[in-house]
């Protein structure tokens, strides 16, 4: 199959929510549930702060930003985003490390576009965010998965980094804390998956850290940025999940570089230049950046087709296996969805979406 024809094809999440809103029965009284995507916003659960409200007020009415920013974002707002994500960091991220984005889907594309080469491929986990697999598409980059191991607690499958690496791998993916698994790596496993990368592979990782410190179980959030000194660490990110403003669309691009690869063959002044061509969040709202989960479970474990291999431990999503031999007239986890939003209103994802495979 040719990129065009994988572009075309490439399941994505806004994609099928819309085949599944579609296939509400409109004769349906039933409130709609949807749960298909993290937008904390649907819910009046997840109120926003007011003071993220009114940082955003007083930079409007200041009248100072009404201005295009400069290419890579305000200087204030990534001194702010530099300060804020140094704070885990056993070093210091400056101003000119950051580029700000039109939310984490921009920096993803940004990725892409900056390490795309003939002949390149990028390893990506499975289950996943199906974003990656489109920018891959449209970038021309061969997209390797390697599987997450819902027995370990959805670790990454070690021995089949190693395997699928080669001299044309310019990147592996890591998405911590999981998007759609909801786990939360240990120090101990995201040092083992940097060596191996480091070691064998030298290859730059792309930390996707979007649910940045959305971590509620055993294991703290560990930044990939921490092992940033030996190879690289590209970290994407924004204000969507944690501040609960995903309509602001403001990400970052951060270049973990503590050892200067990236200024040895000027990666960073092309970095500079390919910002000239996007358009980033309004100038405004970039002014704007300094400034019941047991019984849930509870009840779930009472339905018998479905379980979990393990409970989430952060971002705001988990993965569960459907048991289709106890589900009649169902075929397989489309199928499921489809009549889950027909019949009962209720919109979920199925795992097909997200590149999981069957276990």
């Amino acid at each position: 199959m040719n990129h065009e024809s994988k572009a075309n094809s490439t399941i994505t999440i806004k994609g099928i929510l819309s085949l599944l809103m579609e296939s509400l029965d409109e004769n349906n009284s039933k409130r709609v549930i949807s749960l298909g995507m993290g937008d904390p916003t649907l819910s009046t659960c997840f109120p926003n702060t007011k003071v993220a409200e009114e940082a955003v007020a007083d930079a409007l009415h200041s009248a100072k930003f009404h201005g295009y920013a400069p290419t890579p974002g305000l200087l204030q707002a990534r001194r702010a985003i530099a300060k804020y994500l140094s704070d885990d960091l056993p070093y210091e991220l400056s101003s000119d490390d950051v580029f700000i984005t039109c939310g984490c889907t921009q920096a993803i594309d940004v990725s892409f576009t900056l390490l795309a080469r003939p002949a390149a491929n990028i390893l990506l986990p499975r289950p996943g965010f199906p974003i990656y697999e489109l920018s891959a598409a449209f970038r021309q980059v061969e997209v390797r998965h390697y599987d997450l191991l819902p027995e370990k607690g959805w670790e990454v499958d070690l021995d089949a980094i190693e395997a699928l690496a080669d001299r044309n791998t310019v990147a592996i993916v890591i998405i911590n804390p999981g998007n759609p698994c909801g786990n939360v790596y240990t120090y101990h496993h995201l040092e083992k998956v940097y060596c191996k990368n480091s070691k064998m592979l030298g290859t730059i990782v792309i930390a996707d850290e979007v649910y940045g410190h959305l971590a509620f179980g055993d294991n703290p959030f560990v930044p990939m940025g921490v092992f940033g000194s030996i190879v690289p660490v590209l970290t994407l990110g924004s204000l969507s999940k944690r501040w609960i403003v995903p309509g602001w669309r403001l990400g970052w691009f951060v270049t973990n570089d503590p050892s200067g690869t990236f200024r040895k063959p000027k990666v960073v002044e092309r970095i500079k230049k390919y910002f000239d061509l996007l358009g980033g969040p309004a100038t405004f709202i970039q002014a704007a950046v300094p400034s019941h989960n047991y019984t849930d479970r509870r009840e779930m474990e009472d339905i018998p087709c479905i379980s979990f291999p393990c409970k989430p431990q952060g971002s705001m999503a988990m993965m569960a296996e459907l048991n289709l031999s106890l589900l009649e007239d169902i075929s397989d986890d489309i199928d499921f969805c489809f009549k889950l939003a027909k019949e009962e209103s209720v919109i979920i994802l199925p795992g097909t979406a997200r590149h999981a495979r069957e276990q």
